[in-house]
């Protein structure tokens, strides 16, 4: 017998894999018991009988538009206790025009700083790839998504954020000062936060640019852990 109901919500921008990578993760869905359903737009939002059913939202899709109805519908149904998560720009970098999209996850891809100049190559995905650290908080080192898990390293894009503090940290990056760039400080930014919103949960993962990020151990864990943790809670129903 299920015990909950996933929405995986895909689409976009076709270089974050949104197909490929929502598949590594439906297994686990169906291991853990979720009934998936599989839409490739966000038109369901709108659907408010339909989004009651949903327990759990994973979302990928890449830039794209929402419209008002569709964005209210999610709004509201996160806020009825649906929980909502997802990775990279799926989530960090979706509906850019919709503010009320924005209010609602908490954060806003700015950027992903690139190489040296001189090491760049025209047209080339991994002028953006740097090897960086994913530093866990105090919180994140007691949080059931991120606890027992290290500091660890990438090489991928390194998201820079923009966010309110509304979000709660488990982990952070830092962006170092280069004299290739043009800002004067080390930036900070949240690489991974929840985020309570009424009676829904939000978890924002932003390692996962491609498939073989996502198949990383540390990132691969705390997606599914927060899958898990974001699931509408009995007293949430």
């Amino acid at each position: 017998m299920t015990q909950h109901r996933a929405l995986v919500v895909r689409g976009g921008w076709d270089g974050h894999h949104p197909v490929e990578s929502t598949e590594l993760f439906i297994p686990f869905l169906e291991a853990n018991d979720y009934d998936v359903q599989v839409e490739e737009s966000p038109e369901i939002y709108a659907d408010a009988a339909a989004m009651a059913e949903v327990d759990l939202i994973v979302q990928s899709v890449t830039m794209s538009e929402i419209t008002h109805e569709q964005v209210m519908g999610l709004r509201a149904a996160v806020a009825a206790g649906t929980g909502l998560t997802g990775w990279h720009g799926g989530i960090a970098d979706s509906y850019r025009a919709s503010s009320d999209y924005l209010q609602l996850v908490g954060g806003q891809f700015a950027t992903h700083p690139s190489k040296e100049p001189s090491q760049l190559r025209e047209g080339s995905e991994e002028n953006n790839y740097l090897t960086y650290s994913v530093d866990l908080t105090d919180l994140g080192r007691r949080h059931p998504i991120t606890e027992g898990i290290g500091d660890f390293e990438l090489t991928t894009e390194q998201y820079w954020v923009l966010h309110d503090d509304l979000i709660d940290v488990l982990a952070t990056t830092t962006h170092p000062v280069q004299p290739w760039h043009p800002w004067h400080r080390p930036i900070t930014s949240p690489t991974i936060w929840t985020r309570l919103w009424g009676d829904g949960r939000i978890v924002v993962t932003t390692p996962g640019h491609s498939p073989d990020i996502l198949r990383d151990a540390n990132v691969r864990t705390i997606i599914e852990r927060g899958m898990l943790w974001a699931t509408r809670t009995a007293s949430a129903s």
